[in-house]
């Protein structure tokens, strides 16, 4: 019995990962086309090295948020920094709020892209109403997202499969001739390996939703195996999405496309039964952060309801406060705002300055912390 929790929460947080990873721009392909796809035939295993490089860091801050039992991100960070942490808390901080302005952007960006490429309706329209969506459930339906997280999982998984794998092999010609002309273009492998370096880069910040999570595990050791699973789950799903759009590939409008993933489906088997399919994918994934991203900032900035009423906290779910009302309707005012500049834009230039911002704060003390401890092994 102690065996399979072991084994469900392990799965429950790979899954964790997963969810996370996928966002707006994993579920429109816009972000694998641009970190990947386009640096030619080496997009078929940057995927995996830049998993296995997360997988490692993201194992490393679970194994030492459980075995030094800091389940919350500001306390993890005083831990780890140790005599630093005054300066390093304060700047992963700051790093944190960056991304909590980007990565909800990103999904307004992809919902608003989608609806428009769907429906024909102005961007500008389309990703404000993402944006109400966004503001309604951050505020009602948190609880609800998080419960089904891991089923919510399951069913992304289960709709990409169902999308991807007839696309593939209906395209599997076209597939070949990408590989073709990938191998004749010769792009330099420097270049794909700094782009996957700078992709597993920014996705460093999600040290700061996982580490609450390590809480759950048994035992320290139980951190590797939940992240070798989600390597092993984001890898296969990464280089999926790239043999999908490898099948566009040659297309002389793919390189243009802010959705990919929709191009490809509109160009390929069952379009019909597909387009919409795909489409709720994509807006759920892209929802599904978005939320979560502004809740957590919305309970940053107004901190934890304090029962003064003597009503039960279940009486009390719903019940909204004023500054919360604000607080998300500024993040959201701020998100559309950004979204603005474009899926693609956001994509190639916010998520690359946020991976440089990520370098001093995460990567370097990181290492660091890894040769001094001895992987935390040390005394």
């Amino acid at each position: 019995m102690k065996k399979n929790k072991t084994g469900a929460v392990i799965l429950g947080v790979a899954f964790v990962w997963f969810t996370t990873h996928f966002g707006g721009g994993f579920a429109s392909g816009a972000q694998i086309y641009s970190y990947f796809v386009r640096y030619g035939i080496w997009s078929l295993i940057m995927p995996v090295l830049a998993m296995l490089y997360n997988t490692v860091f993201f194992a490393y801050s679970l194994r030492f948020a459980r075995k030094h039992e800091v389940y919350d991100y500001r306390s993890y960070n005083n831990e780890f920094y140790g005599r630093f942490a005054p300066k390093f808390s304060n700047l992963f901080e700051i790093l944190y709020i960056c991304v909590m302005c980007v990565a909800p952007a990103v999904a307004f960006a992809t919902g608003g892209a989608t609806l428009s490429t769907l429906t024909g309706l102005p961007y500008l329209f389309c990703t404000f109403l993402i944006g109400v969506f966004i503001f309604v459930v951050a505020i009602f339906g948190t609880d609800l997202v998080r419960k089904v997280a891991s089923v919510l999982s399951i069913c992304i998984i289960a709709g990409l499969l169902i999308v991807y794998i007839p696309n593939i092999i209906s395209g599997l010609s076209g597939i070949s001739e990408a590989a073709e002309s990938m191998a004749q273009a010769e792009l330099p492998l420097g270049d794909a390996l700094y782009s996957a370096f700078l992709y597993g880069t920014f996705q460093l910040s999600n040290i700061a939703v996982f580490v609450q999570h390590a809480k759950s595990f048994d035992r320290p050791g139980d951190a590797v195996k939940s992240m070798g699973v989600g390597f092993v789950v984001n890898a296969l799903m990464m280089v999926m999405v790239v043999l999908g759009l490898m099948t566009i590939y040659t297309n002389p409008d793919a390189a243009g496309q802010s959705v990919p993933t929709l191009f490809m489906v509109q160009n390929g088997v069952g379009a019909s039964f597909m387009t919409p399919l795909i489409s709720i994918l994509i807006i759920l994934g892209a929802v599904s952060t978005a939320v979560n991203m502004v809740a957590a900032m919305v309970k940053r900035i107004c901190g934890e309801r304090k029962n003064t009423s003597g009503k039960s906290t279940e009486n009390r779910k719903f019940q909204i406060t004023r500054k919360e009302i604000i607080a998300a309707l500024v993040c959201c005012i701020v998100d559309f705002g950004i979204a603005q500049f474009g899926l693609l834009t956001l994509i190639q230039k916010a998520y690359s300055f946020l991976a440089y911002l990520a370098i001093p704060v995460i990567l370097i003390p990181y290492i660091v912390h890894m040769i001094a401890t001895r992987f935390d092994t040390k005394n």
